[in-house]
């Protein structure tokens, strides 16, 4: 049997106002939970308290971990917002990073109750595997996308020399059509244009908005788990399944052509990785602690979201 812990959870988010971040926040509040948010700007949910930090600064509100006992942490600039330069690459990885350090130093400094972190992190940890099945032990990529993992990742674990509980989530393309990528992919297959990108052989690790809710309650309520954990649906698609899925829940025509891979490296340079890369990654752990998936088949995913 899981060990539940109390009802009464008291949870702070780290860029709560971010789509995953909203998504969790509801879904919290829906459980009874109470919820904060560390953000840079005031909130506007009268629900939800919200602290003010900034993190190139170092600055945060030292009263925002009172009375926490998990903090939830999905701070990071948007991966695919802007082009990769190096002041970019910086960012992305300082933003995820020197954040969850502020929170660290914070809760060595004053009295708390936190016993749990629950952080995001990205299945860009393997970046372009190809077809090889993808596991939690497996080694990761070389490039950028996986060194922003590594550091991120890194920077959570150091919470284990505060007796914390450490759960970390390699999250895939979450399908939501409020935002994110399916509405980015979803774009050309409304109007009827829709093509697999590159070769479309490549592997799109996705999981539904719901089931990633489901993953990160499951990783709060459930106190013995521990460590790393994929965030993707069981069954991964190639981008070509993808597309072809999609146009269909659409009723829309799939052309038979495909973007080819230079257009993307011209639009966005070393970024291009993140539409052309492969990553096919394995949700057997999380299935293994009893985490049952609402949405294992991205039809089924698809229809829930598009209604038909």
């Amino acid at each position: 049997m899981s060990q539940h812990s109390s009802l009464n959870k008291s949870i702070l988010i780290t860029g709560g106002s971010g789509l995953i971040g909203k998504l969790l926040t509801a879904a919290f509040l829906e459980k009874g939970y109470q919820v904060s948010h560390l953000s840079r700007k005031p909130g506007n949910n009268p629900q939800v308290k919200t602290y003010l930090w900034n993190i190139a600064k170092n600055e945060i509100d030292e009263h925002c971990i009172d009375g926490i006992d998990t903090i939830v942490h999905l701070a990071g600039a948007g991966i695919a917002d802007k082009r990769w330069t190096a002041e970019r690459k910086r960012e992305l990885i300082e933003s995820r990073t020197k954040s969850i350090g502020l929170i660290y130093k914070l809760i060595k400094s004053r009295p708390n109750k936190v016993s749990a972190v629950v952080s995001a992190s990205g299945v860009g940890y393997y970046s372009d595997s190809g077809d090889e099945l993808m596991h939690e032990e497996s080694p990761p990529n070389s490039d950028f996308m996986a060194q922003c993992c590594i550091a991120w990742e890194h920077a959570v674990d150091e919470g284990k020399s505060l007796s914390l509980r450490i759960v970390k989530f390699r999250t895939g393309v979450v399908l939501d059509k409020k935002g994110g990528a399916l509405s980015q992919m979803a774009l050309p297959v409304k109007f009827g244009v829709g093509a697999a990108f590159g070769n479309g052989r490549q592997w799109i690790p996705w999981i539904h908005w719901q089931d990633m809710i489901g993953m990160y309650l499951f990783g709060i309520d459930n106190i013995h788990l521990t460590g790393v954990y994929n965030m993707v649906a069981p069954n991964p698609v190639t981008n070509k399944q993808f597309m072809r899925a999609m146009a269909k829940q659409l009723f829309r025509p799939l052309w038979p052509l495909k973007v080819p891979a230079f257009v993307f490296k011209l639009l966005l340079g070393e970024m291009s990785i993140i539409v052309l890369g492969s990553t096919k990654v394995s949700a057997q752990k999380i299935e293994n602690e009893r985490f049952i998936f609402k949405y294992p088949d991205l039809p089924g995913a698809l229809k829930q979201i598009y209604g038909s």
